[in-house]
C-alpha cells in the first residue's frame, strides 16, 4: 500500500461514475509499468509472483506463444458466405482448442484510449478452467490453472487468427491478461457469450465464469453471433455469494455507472490491494453457483421455464 499513487483512485480511471460513455484507459495489467499510474504496485506485484517451477514454465511457455510470428497474409483471399466462415470456426471447437466462439461488430468506445485499429469484426473465444484446479483460489494451484488456461487462450488465438491470414484475410490475436488493445468482455457479451456478473466476470450457462477469453481481429465476413438473455443478471441481483465471499469486500451489491452505462462494477481499490498480496485471486469466480459443472445450464433452463411462466 505504501505504492499506492498519491491522491489516486483505480474506480476513477475505469470511469465510475462517469455519465459520458468514453474509451477505457489502463489501469492494471499494462505492458509498460511506467505507462500507467498503478506501475509501481503493478512491479512489486511481479517480482513478488511464487517462484515456482510450473507456474514459470507457464509463463514461459506464454510468452513464447504471444511472440510466435503469425504467417504471411495470403494474396489471394478466400471468398465464403457469411455463415460458411462461422462453420469454419467449428473445426477449432472440434479440435479442442478452445470450447466456446462467437463473433461480434468491434465497437470503438472499446478499443482502449491509447490504441488504434482497422479492424472491423472481433472473435472472441472461450477456454474452459479445469474447475477443481480453479476451486482452490486464490492458491498456487489456483494460480497454476489460471496461467495455464491464458496459455490455452493465447494458442487458440494464434491458430485462429493464422487460419485467417492463410485464408488471404489480415487478422491479429489478442489474449489475457495484459490484453492492452481492447476490453474483451463487452465484445463477449455483445457475441452471445453470456451475461456480466456481479463479480465483473463472464458468465455463461456452460461454464460459469470458470472460463477465459482470447480474441481475434479481422475484416474476415463473418455472420454475427446474437446477444444471449439466460436471466443471470436478474439472478445475481438477488444472489450474494461471491459478494459474501470476497475478502477485501470488493463486490457490492448495487450496479453503478460506469462510462455512460450502468452495470456491475468491482471496487478497484479494494479488490487489487489483496489480488497483489495473494498473486491474484479468482474466489469470486470459483464460488459463483454458475461455475459448478452442470449447474450453469439446468439453472438457465429453470430461469428459461419461469420466465415463459411470467410471460403467459
Amino acid at each position: 500500500m505504501k505504492l499506492w499513487p498519491p491522491n489516486i483512485s483505480g474506480n476513477e480511471i475505469n470511469g465510475v461514475g462517469d455519465t459520458e460513455v468514453r474509451k477505457p484507459d489502463i489501469v492494471w495489467w499494462a505492458t509498460e509499468n511506467d505507462k500507467i499510474s498503478f506501475g509501481e504496485m503493478q512491479e512489486w506485484f511481479y517480482k513478488n509472483e511464487p517462484n515456482d517451477e510450473n507456474l514459470m514454465k507457464l509463463r514461459d511457455e506464454r510468452r513464447s506463444i504471444i511472440n510466435t510470428p503469425l504467417p504471411e497474409i495470403k494474396e489471394e483471399q478466400s471468398e465464403k458466405k457469411p455463415c460458411e466462415w462461422n462453420d469454419c470456426l467449428n473445426q477449432f471447437l472440434d479440435k479442442g482448442v478452445c470450447e466456446k466462439i462467437g463473433v461480434t461488430k468491434l465497437r470503438q468506445e472499446w478499443v482502449y484510449s491509447h490504441h488504434r485499429t482497422k479492424f472491423k469484426n472481433v472473435i472472441l473465444l472461450g477456454i474452459a478452467h479445469d474447475f477443481d484446479e480453479l476451486i482452490t483460489a486464490p492458491t498456487l494451484q489456483a494460480g497454476i490453472e489460471v496461467t495455464r488456461q491464458y496459455c490455452r487462450a493465447a494458442s487458440a488465438a494464434n491458430e485462429v487468427a493464422a487460419w485467417l491470414r492463410k485464408e488471404g484475410w489480415d487478422a491479429e490475436p489478442v489474449t489475457g491478461p495484459m490484453v492492452g488493445k481492447i476490453l474483451m468482455i463487452p465484445h463477449a457479451l455483445e457475441a452471445g457469450f453470456g451475461e456480466l456478473g456481479k463479480h465483473g466476470s463472464l458468465i455463461t450457462p456452460e461454464f460459469g465464469s470458470a472460463f477465459r477469453l482470447g480474441a481475434v481481429l479481422t475484416d474476415a465476413p463473418f455472420e454475427l453471433t446474437q446477444k444471449a438473455n439466460h436471466g443471470i443478471d436478474e439472478f445475481c441481483s438477488n444472489c450474494r455469494v461471491c459478494e459474501n465471499a470476497c475478502p477485501p469486500i470488493a463486490i457490492k451489491p448495487e450496479k453503478k455507472m460506469v462510462r455512460g452505462e450502468t452495470k456491475w462494477s468491482v471496487d478497484f481499490d479494494k479488490c487489487i490491494p489483496f489480488f497483489a498480496e495473494t498473486s491474484g485471486c479468482a474466489i469470486c469466480i470459483a464460488v459463483c453457483p454458475w461455475s459448478r459443472p452442470g449447474v450453469g445450464l439446468k439453472l438457465a433452463e429453470k430461469l428459461a421455464r419461469r420466465a415463459e411462466r411470467l410471460a403467459n
